[in-house]
């Protein structure tokens, strides 16, 4: 009887206004390895990338080549600074990626979404600009299955009357 007529206090309470203020959630600890650097695996596509981040000069490498060799197309080069640029720490940042799978802008896209997710491991003050551009998220469009009786995944063959 006594825990009803407590539980009917708080109940009463809570809809005053009077309840105690429940905890923020705990701040977020960064997460880097014994060498200063964080991790993060990004996908896109069939593409995966695995993206190491430091502190350095804003050298970018994929595959062990210069961002610009490996990237040619300037429209992926830009879709790798975007993260950096959302967060306003171009040039901090060394960049480290393997990536595999898909084609070139699938691999853009994974190496994108992978510097984001290790920028905000590496400082979380900076989870929030990268959310909100929807960077942390991952893209989960992927190619349509072909299906039978098809041409391709939708498109079916020439229908001939006669």
């Amino acid at each position: 009887m006594a825990d009803d007529l407590k539980s009917l206090e708080e109940l009463k309470s809570a809809v005053s206004g009077d309840a105690p203020v429940a905890e923020a959630a705990p701040a977020r600890a960064p997460q880097r390895d014994g060498l200063g650097r964080a991790y993060a695996t990004g996908k896109r596509k069939d593409a995966v990338a695995r993206v190491w981040i430091k502190p350095g000069s804003g050298k970018v490498t994929v595959n062990g080549k210069e961002m610009k060799v490996y990237f040619a197309r300037p429209v992926l080069q830009m879709i790798l600074r975007q993260p950096f640029t959302v967060a306003g720490v171009e040039g901090e940042f060394d960049v480290m990626a393997t990536v595999a799978g898909g084609g070139l802008s699938g691999q853009a896209g994974a190496v994108k979404h992978g510097i984001s997710r290790a920028l905000q491991l590496y400082e979380p003050s900076l989870r929030a600009p990268l959310k909100a551009a929807g960077f942390l998220t991952r893209d989960s469009r992927v190619v349509e299955r072909k299906k039978y009786g098809k041409r391709k995944a939708r498109r079916s063959f020439q229908f001939s009357k006669r």
